[in-house]
């Protein structure tokens, strides 16, 4: 039988979340809701007769400053710290309805997300998860801006991240690495907000973006720091990438194993090696876990005390 560690997950129950768009500024009301073993992630428009979106590359719109999905010419937009919570936390099988087009800011992180799952519970199904285990490298390159995907060196298993920024002041230079495997996504990466520059809002609102960004849900910053601090981290900026890049790596349609590195990297090249990946049948494998690995797993979850996330 396979361990509770690596089967599917789906939540316990339905949660309910609401809000305004970061670039609509539209209101919106959103709702999470288990879903069957294989179903993905599901996006589901109430406004418009419940027409389904699933979260999967193919899928994926013109990616600018936020990451959306489109089908027969229906828009779901600003899906990635969503996404990215869902990855984090391991939950495999969600239904997503929304009665506009772009997913609630919240607060700018996908902290709101975790904290709910720790809320209702994460509920182990009847299925064995799979992984798209990496077998050779895929580059995306763009003038100075780089991404790749690697095997394991050791061809041993897990998800981690290394990414680099390098942002105009106050933000400079920053680096990060995280490995999925250590579980500490909760605590470390979904805490990281969405920020942006003081001196940037009017063209982008002039651009139709941005519309609902306030201090309440986004690092806004002035010319020496932010104007609505703390900051949750010293190097917020580069975690906050990272939970995007989590989210938009989820469009790949299952977790991957192997190592990410990324250098001034955003959206658009995120979701440019999903679909060079995709498409590249021969770079990958549909794999689950080692018996080893999962019997490790097994017993480590065994000794956390957090009733609230069972099986995660």
């Amino acid at each position: 039988m396979a361990h509770r560690a690596h089967l599917e997950q789906t939540i316990a129950g339905p949660l309910e979340f609401a809000g305004v768009g970061l670039h609509s500024g539209a209101p919106v009301a959103m709702r999470l809701l288990p879903a069957p073993a294989g179903s993905g992630i599901v996006f589901r428009r109430t406004d418009l007769d419940n027409f389904e979106i699933s979260a999967i590359g193919r899928n994926v719109a013109k990616v600018s400053y936020a990451t959306s999905l489109m089908r027969q010419g229906v828009l779901i937009s600003t899906t990635e710290h969503l996404l990215s919570a869902l990855v984090g936390m391991s939950v495999d099988n969600v239904i997503v309805e929304l009665d506009n087009l772009e997913l609630p800011i919240l607060d700018g992180s996908a902290l709101p997300y975790v904290e709910a799952f720790g809320t209702v519970g994460i509920k182990p199904q009847r299925r064995r998860r799979e992984y798209m285990r990496i077998l050779r490298p895929v580059e995306v390159r763009e003038g100075g801006k780089f991404i790749g995907v690697y095997p394991h060196a050791d061809r041993s298993e897990g998800y981690s991240i290394e990414y680099a920024i390098d942002f105009p002041a106050p933000i400079g230079q920053q680096y990060t690495s995280v490995d999925l495997a250590t579980e500490t996504y909760g605590a470390e990466i979904a805490p990281a907000r969405t920020f942006g520059y003081k001196a940037d809002e009017q063209k982008l609102r002039d651009m139709g973006l941005i519309r609902g960004a306030s201090e309440e849900n986004a690092i806004v910053l002035g010319t020496t720091g932010p104007v609505n601090g703390p900051l949750r981290f010293p190097d917020e900026y580069v975690r906050h990438k990272v939970l995007d890049l989590i989210g938009d790596l989820a469009l790949a349609g299952r977790r991957i194993e192997g190592r990410v590195v990324a250098e001034r990297a955003g959206h658009a090249m995120h979701t440019a090696l999903v679909s060079r990946l995709l498409k590249d049948r021969s770079a990958w494998e549909l794999a689950t876990a080692s018996a080893e690995k999962a019997h490790k797993e097994e017993s480590k979850h065994a000794g956390l005390a957090v009733p609230a996330l069972q099986g995660v």
